[in-house]
């Protein structure tokens, strides 16, 4: 016999073991947009951020005898939010009484007045305002 017949041959004997398993492909994974995703990580990151006060704004407050609670950082905060979300970059933010001029994207107030110091009720280079 040659190499081919005996090769053949033993190639005859070989039983199979079990009957072939099939192998299941995995379900596929939900598609997320990358855009959605970083939306939603920008959007979370910026909300965990607090608003901030620049040195000018800390002085007019302390000039100003002006404080805020701790209800009222979280609604200049929501405010800051929601211009943020509409595209704001330079936004006026009413709450109560006060007035603040915010640096939208850096969430930094710029400056802030109340009721008294408003002056001519004018506000310039804004872009948006929001009442909080």
């Amino acid at each position: 016999m040659s190499q081919i017949d005996t090769l053949l041959h033993r190639l005859a004997e070989i039983q199979p073991v079990g009957a072939p398993t099939k192998v299941q492909p995995r379900p596929a994974a939900p598609r997320t947009d990358s855009a959605d995703f970083n939306k939603v990580y920008d959007q979370t990151v910026r909300d965990s951020e607090p608003v901030k006060f620049s040195a000018h704004a800390q002085n007019r407050l302390q000039h100003r005898q002006i404080s805020l609670s701790d209800p009222q950082m979280a609604r200049l905060a929501q405010g800051v939010n929601s211009a943020a979300d509409k595209g704001g970059e330079s936004s006026l933010v009413l709450l109560d009484n006060l007035a603040f001029i915010v640096s939208v994207r850096n969430r930094t107030v710029v400056t802030a007045m109340d009721q008294a110091q408003t002056g001519s009720h004018v506000f310039t280079q804004i872009d948006s305002a929001v009442i909080a």
